[in-house]
């Protein structure tokens, strides 16, 4: 599953200390409540040290897209982000199921799926991101996280040769 140059929120789990602050600011601005169920990134567990949190990859063959039976989702032109249609949303799951990542969620209250758009309204960006105290969220395409991911090993490879 290919990505495309769109920015989407990454997360260092060398920073990443579980503390779930992601998921309250991201709750408390699409909802105006302090309440993780309805964050659109989530905090999860890897291994029994390892945290990071997850939100939407913008794949660029969407599965989810592809998924859904209502054609309810569908992406925006402008930041590549997954829109939902509510009139058309059933809430089947569909979408939920396809997605490799766990990055939607169905809303417990309205039963539509809902899908970070980087907090499309907010001038100051993804609520997440300006809110992690660690700096562990950040916005990066995929080609930077290459990027980043070959000057690490190059890095490691520097090490052990000395």
């Amino acid at each position: 599953m290919a990505e495309i140059g769109y920015k989407h929120i990454i997360c260092d789990p060398t920073l990443c200390t579980g503390c779930r602050i992601c998921e309250y600011a991201c709750s408390m601005t699409k909802t105006r409540s302090y309440d993780p169920t309805f964050s659109r990134i989530r905090v999860v567990r890897i291994e029994p040290i390892t945290m990071t949190a997850i939100s939407c990859r913008l794949c660029e063959d969407a599965p989810c897209i592809l998924a859904c039976p209502r054609d309810a989702l569908s992406r925006s032109e402008v930041n590549g982000t997954i829109l939902v249609d509510e009139d058309k949303c059933d809430g089947c799951g569909w979408c939920v199921e396809a997605c490799d990542f766990g990055a939607i969620i169905l809303n417990p209250v309205s039963r539509h799926a809902e899908i970070c758009d980087l907090c499309a309204n907010e001038k100051d960006g993804p609520q997440c991101v300006a809110f992690c105290p660690k700096e562990a969220l950040s916005l990066a395409t995929p080609e930077v996280l290459r990027q980043q991911a070959r000057r690490d090993v190059v890095a490691r490879l520097m090490e052990e040769l000395l």
